[in-house]
């Protein structure tokens, strides 16, 4: 909670700037994640990366909202040695920091009101993520209601931006825009029925000018590709992506087509 071999030219620069998502915003094309569970089973772990790297994916999340079996660090490591270029935490709380990750997206649940989340498990990190040396992206998480109560909503006790209420989610994400965080995660949780709307995309894209990340509930390239189409910077799948890899393929064909007609020269 807490891109492609036809773009290699573009992602060899973009790797040289400190904050990648910026980085790969200010080229104008869009990105697709695969977001790791540590609970989920090593041999669905290595049927998904090897799946996603076939097909170009460059960027990895991991975290989950409870974490009962599985290991951060050693999900981290597999990636990494697996041949992931980029490991990023999306942690669900403190203990969910590992060293060996590239970067930590640093989360404030900015949707809710509970201090715990906003602020408190955040200053019980810090100290760890200082330590580590890793990257650090400053991030409102914006949750989403998707239809049904998800890990997220349960663990942090908030209740999720509803769907048809876009004017609430922008003026969050302004806020904390002006906060100085500089990506905005809006999320409809894990197994959500229905992705975050389009309308409440376009709206947040058009008023804020950080990095926009969407996921949750989106399981087939049609519903990646709206996303996308309505401002999002980087579309996470989760789920989706272990039910039916074959899916990745489906999405990175779709955003190579969609990268294709929007190059920024």
């Amino acid at each position: 909670m807490w891109a492609f071999g036809l773009f290699s030219v573009i992602l060899q620069s973009v790797t040289t700037t400190k904050n990648w998502f910026k980085g790969f915003q200010s080229t104008g094309k869009k990105c697709l994640s695969v977001l790791f569970d540590p609970d989920d089973s090593m041999e669905e772990m290595h049927e998904v990366l090897e799946t996603a790297l076939m097909h170009g994916i460059d960027l990895f999340l991991v975290g989950g909202s409870l974490i009962t079996r599985g290991n951060t660090q050693q999900c981290v490591q597999l990636l990494k040695n697996g041949g992931a270029p980029r490991v990023i935490l999306f942690p669900g709380n403190e203990i969910q920091v590992a060293e060996n990750a590239d970067g930590i997206l640093f989360i404030s649940l900015v949707s809710g009101r509970n201090p715990e989340y906003l602020i408190g498990k955040q200053v019980t990190a810090a100290p760890a993520v200082k330590k580590s040396g890793m990257e650090v992206l400053s991030c409102a998480y914006m949750l989403v209601d998707g239809g049904k109560t998800t890990s997220a909503n349960y663990i942090s006790q908030t209740l999720p931006i509803p769907g048809d209420k876009p004017e609430i989610a922008v003026a969050t994400a302004m806020a904390a825009e002006m906060m100085g965080m500089q990506h905005i995660y809006m999320d409809a949780g894990s197994g959500a029925i229905q992705p975050v709307p389009e309308k409440m995309i376009q709206a947040v894209r058009n008023n804020v000018q950080g990095v926009l990340i969407v996921g949750g509930g989106i399981r087939n390239a049609s519903d990646a590709v709206r996303a996308w189409s309505a401002g999002a910077d980087v579309v996470v799948i989760g789920n989706g992506a272990f039910e039916n890899p074959g899916i990745i393929k489906e999405m990175s064909t779709m955003l190579q087509k969609l990268n294709s007609n929007n190059i920024v020269v």
